[in-house]
Parts: C-alpha cells; structure tokens; sequence
C-alpha cells in the first residue's frame, strides 16, 4: 500500500489504548484485548498502543514489542494500527520503529525526545535517521509539556519535505497558532491528529485528520462519533459532542495521564487500576470527582445495570 493510500485511511479517531497491569504490576495481555476489541466494537477509527495513556517509559523494550505484536494480531486489519515507537534514546527509536514495520504496522508514531533537549538540528537529524530506517508511514509526535522541547514549525516543515513518509504529526501542543503554522508549511495534505481534547474539534476544522485522544479510552463511541459527525458535514452535532465531551475531557486530566483515565477504567469494570511507579492513581479526592463525572455522564449506571 503507497503511503498516500494509507494517508487516506489514517483518519477520525485513533484510540490510544493503555497498557493494563494486574495487581502485581505485570502486563495484563488479555484484558487489553478485550480494551482493543471495544475499541474496535465501539467504531474507533484506529488503533495506538506504548504511546503515552500506554506508559512507555515504564515498560522494558521487549515489553513494548510484546504489546505491540499483540496489539497488531488483535487488531487484525480491522482498522488502522499506528504504535508509538519512541524513545529519549535514538537507537531504541529506530529497533522499535523497525519491529513496527516488521509485524506489519501501517504507521509508527515517534515521540520528540523527552529530557535531553536537543537542538532542533538535532532533532531533524533524529527522525531522519528513523524516517530513512523504514518504509512505513512516520507521525511525529510533538508534545511540549512532557518532553521539555517543542518542534519547530520550519524543522517539521523541512522533515515532511526531505522524508517521504513522514506523513503528518500528532501535535499535543496547546498553542494553537503554531499548529496552524504547521499545516500551512507542511502542506494541506499532511495529516494532523490533536493529542489536546478541547483542541480535537477545532483541529478538524482547520483541515486536521482527526486526533489521538486519551478520552477515547473512556467513551470511544462518542469521541469516534464526533469525528464522524464532522466529516458527514454534520457541524452542528459535531460541535455539540465537542461541548458534551468538555467536563469528561478536564477530569480525566485532572493529574497526570494516564492515571486518571486508569483509575476510570476501574470504576467501569474495565481494567485493574494499576499503574507503575512512578505513576500512580489520582488521590481519593480526586477518584471521587472522576467517579461523580462518570455518574453524571451515566457511566457507571450503564455498568451497574
């Protein structure tokens, strides 16, 4: 498949699935497909796992890959698989960059790397060397309020033109005049996700293609059919989910992501709410305030019935 036919069907909505533990912290391999089918069941548009709602940074190298080989046979085809495959070390980037295409994924996500603050030379030399490592599609994943560094616009728009497949960005990143700079150099064409929730419906109308959004873990339904609003032309609706979502949105990001999406999965019967030091779940204040919004959403009703 070229990589403007995969273009065409990166779009809407791709949920950025957690990584479940049982109690004794270990990765909980069959809960998370059954996360990934209702994903799928639920009408999400795609499929990300290892990105940040999926804890990377607390996962070994071959754990990533184990949840990746997983993830991939679960998903089967049935809709998009793009894995994040990133890391704050350039040659741990490129062998996880490298097994996604191996096991057949259509895109891998690459975070910009965190901690170390490279220059933005620096940078461009960084996912050019993972973008020319590999045949398959690249999203860049530009997330300033965790990795200390933000991607230039004219350093994106270089990489998009001198790297053929990288085809667009993951942009997390709440100045929203930077990502209207950033599709404007990179070209129209260039796929825009937002990884910000109350930016996901303002993207779209700026030309974005849709967003990764730790929300989707909660309510994919509902995420997935905004997206689909919008490009039915249904503005209106689209809109009114985009309000709708706004509470949920804010208390899932009450403390760090992905605690509290964590802690939400929980109380729905989802997933074990564990996290990995040193994460943890949000305080019991807090669970309370997200337990109240998923009553108010009718949530845990939905579950309880």
């Amino acid at each position: 498949m070229s990589y403007e036919e995969i273009k065409q069907r990166l779009k809407g909505s791709i949920a950025p699935v957690v990584t479940p533990f049982d109690q004794d912290g270990n990765i909980d391999f069959e809960t998370m497909k059954g996360l990934i089918n209702w994903q799928i069941e639920s009408g999400s548009h795609g499929i990300s796992v290892t990105g940040t709602s999926g804890e990377p940074s607390s996962l070994t190298i071959e754990e990533r890959k184990q949840v990746m080989k997983m993830a991939k046979e679960t998903v089967n085809g049935r809709v998009p698989f793009v894995p994040a495959t990133g890391s704050t070390n350039h040659a741990e980037a490129l062998e996880l960059t490298k097994f996604a295409q191996e096991i057949g994924a259509d895109a891998a996500m690459v975070i910009v790397p965190y901690y170390n603050k490279p220059s933005q030379h620096a940078l461009y030399k960084h996912f050019k060397a993972i973008a020319d490592s590999v045949d398959i599609p690249i999203i860049i994943y530009n997330i300033p309020g965790r990795t200390a560094m933000n991607l230039e616009v004219q350093t994106m728009a270089r990489l998009a033109e001198d790297c053929s497949n990288i085809i667009g960005v993951k942009e997390s990143n709440k100045d929203f005049e930077h990502v209207n700079r950033v599709l404007h150099a990179c070209g129209r064409d260039f796929l825009l996700f937002s990884g910000i929730e109350l930016l996901c419906y303002p993207m779209l109308a700026i030309g974005g293609a849709g967003s990764i959004s730790a929300t989707a873990n909660i309510v994919p339904g509902k995420v997935a059919e905004m997206h689909n609003a919008w490009f039915e032309g249904d503005v209106k609706r689209a809109q009114d989910l985009h309000f709708e979502l706004m509470e949920l949105n804010d208390v899932l990001f009450i403390e760090t992501n992905p605690g509290p999406v964590k802690a939400a999965l929980g109380m729905l019967g989802k997933i074990t709410p564990k996290l990995r030091l040193p994460l943890d779940l949000p305080s019991e204040e807090n669970q309370e305030k997200i337990k109240q919004t998923l009553v108010k959403y009718q949530l845990l009703s939905k579950v309880k019935s």
